[in-house]
């Protein structure tokens, strides 16, 4: 297999791979520059607090009180300016729908947890929880079968 990589800051960037046949890696290629954005991070705030969130240490983001909330790898909540369906335009392919008003970071989910109701339960490293709802679990279990 052969890698080449020329940076030319006029020309259009564009990405060919050429392969035999399609394989685990051509596909796992084609998700990161699919969903690649340019961007890594966005901006959260906490009381008189402004931080840059990278995006591989939010755990979830969902709304509460009508207000969009990231939760961070130490369970820490900030305030995020962008709509949820604007940040599911942006974030990585490795974020998930777990429920209407959530997103999750699947790399980030320690794991499902049945609740008395029947439902399921996210749980995170940070501890934090958030319900799955059963048509995004159907979903979320459709793609875990297929690995």
């Amino acid at each position: 297999m052969k890698y080449k990589l020329i940076i030319d800051k006029t020309s259009e960037e564009e990405i060919i791979a050429i392969v035999h046949a399609p394989s685990s890696l051509t596909q796992e290629i084609e998700n990161l520059v699919c969903s690649f954005s340019g961007a890594d991070s966005i901006m959260g705030y906490r009381e008189d607090e402004m931080r840059k969130l990278l995006f591989e240490d939010i755990e979830c983001i969902t709304i509460m009180d009508r207000k969009v909330i990231a939760v961070d790898k130490d369970g820490n909540q900030y305030r995020i300016q962008d709509r949820l369906r604007d940040l599911e335009e942006i974030l990585p392919s490795y974020f998930i729908r777990i429920n209407k008003s959530s997103l999750a970071n699947e790399h980030r989910i320690r794991r499902f947890d049945t609740a008395f109701s029947g439902g399921v339960d996210a749980v995170f490293y940070c501890g934090y929880r958030e319900y799955v709802s059963r048509r995004c679990f159907a979903e979320i279990r459709r793609r875990y079968e297929g690995v």
